[in-house]
């Protein structure tokens, strides 16, 4: 209904605003994270005040200051960090609309996992972040979020799990960015519902000369933890969807894991940095070992391997030239629909990232991309909806394999 030139003008639109309202949101929390581990308590500050930091930036000095109750008056503009979350969710709920449901045939659906209608995987995937949300909320409130180790390894076995079953819905590529969209519901439903609301509880009750409940504190400090220790993983599950051997490896919910791990751990090493607790190198340590296992995972768990390792290895003038005729013959019959000049496909008004495969000159040019999306992950056509053969990815790989032997 939308002209595809129209549409490919919104979604960079609302990829942009996403960036920009991200930014924000991680770049404030990330500084109140900052200074709040950081405050010094000294001699001959207010009563109430908990701590104070000095701080310099663009040639200015700062004194911040931290009441642990609301002073007696409060200033007329009180600034309320909210809407930087709320606006990241927004912008991400509508791309993941956009993108993957109503182009659900292209992004989201695989015939191979799970036949759905367009409007069965929207349902599905809308239903599945709701649900998440009162699992996560109702875990934090249960006797188990009174343990804050029990429960963190509690959550990281949902998101496993999740992650599982978005894995047998979805397309690979979906399950990615839905176990993303779930992390990012928590958080940013998290400040809606309880963070935000409950800070306005405590100001209320103190205004009114009443001794807040401290529980509201607590809700809300468990919220910010939780936001701060996944901010790094979602920002990895957001971005998979440009990089296929995460998420088309047979392991993706391990490599998911690891990351969550990588992510997790690199945010206590700052977090007890700015507190003074020290430098815990250690965790670096892990970080690096769980990027390169999922990495290593990547690689064993490729959908391709066997058509790499099955490629013909004698090469002659000959069989190259008959292996690149093949080669040209499945890649020109499967994408050069999208990836073309002029390109035919419904929705798709200039080729994606700019590759062309229509001619044989430019099927060489771009050997190594094909390689990655084609034959090692199967990553293109998406959700092979042009229906690439087995066959086809092995002539594809038996001319690439030629290639490597004559260029060595």
């Amino acid at each position: 209904m939308i002209d595809p030139q129209i549409s490919e003008w919104i979604s960079q639109i609302a990829r942009w605003i996403h960036v920009i309202t991200a930014i924000a949101w991680i770049g404030s929390s990330f500084y109140f994270i900052h200074l709040d581990l950081s405050l010094k308590k000294r001699e001959g500050l207010p009563e109430g005040v908990g701590g104070e930091a000095w701080q310099v930036h663009g040639g200015g000095f700062y004194n911040m200051r931290k009441y642990l109750v609301a002073p007696p008056e409060l200033p007329k503009d009180l600034t309320w960090f909210k809407w930087e979350s709320y606006s990241t969710w927004i912008s991400g709920f509508f791309l993941l609309v956009w993108v993957y449901y109503l182009q659900a045939d292209l992004y989201t659906i695989n015939p191979e996992i799970l036949a759905l209608q367009p409007w069965q995987a929207s349902a599905i995937g809308i239903g599945g972040l709701i649900v998440s949300w009162f699992i996560y909320s109702g875990l934090c409130r249960s006797p188990l979020g009174k343990n804050d180790v029990a429960l963190g390894v509690v959550l990281f076995l949902y998101i496993l799990l999740a992650a599982y079953a978005f894995t047998h819905v979805f397309s690979a590529r979906a399950a990615f960015l839905h176990t993303g969209a779930m992390i990012a519901t928590w958080m940013s439903a998290s400040v809606f519902r309880v963070i935000i609301p409950n800070q306005k509880k405590v100001v209320a009750s103190l205004l009114a000369g009443q001794t807040p409940d401290p529980a509201l504190g607590k809700q809300a400090k468990q919220r910010s933890t939780h936001n701060n220790y996944l901010t790094l993983p979602v920002i990895f599950l957001m971005l998979s969807n440009h990089y296929p051997l995460a998420w088309s490896s047979k392991y993706a919910v391990g490599i998911i894991g690891l990351i969550v791990i990588a992510g997790a751990v690199i945010r206590h090493f700052f977090n007890s940095q700015h507190a003074g607790k020290g430098s815990p190198w250690w965790t670096w340590g892990v970080a690096a070992a769980s990027i390169v296992l999922a990495i290593w995972l990547s690689i064993i768990g490729k959908p391709g391997a066997a058509n790499m390792a099955d490629a013909q290895k004698d090469v002659t003038p000959a069989t190259m030239a008959a292996a690149f005729d093949d080669a040209v013959l499945a890649i020109q019959s499967r994408c050069s629909m999208c990836h073309a000049g002029e390109p035919v496909w419904d929705g798709i008004p200039v080729a994606p990232k700019g590759i062309h495969l229509d001619t044989p000159e430019a099927i060489a040019r771009h050997a190594g991309a094909i390689r990655v999306q084609s034959v090692l992950t199967h990553a293109m056509p998406p959700n092979n909806i042009t229906e690439m053969t087995l066959d086809e990815r092995k002539a594809v790989a038996t001319w690439l394999a030629q290639r490597d032997t004559i260029a060595r």
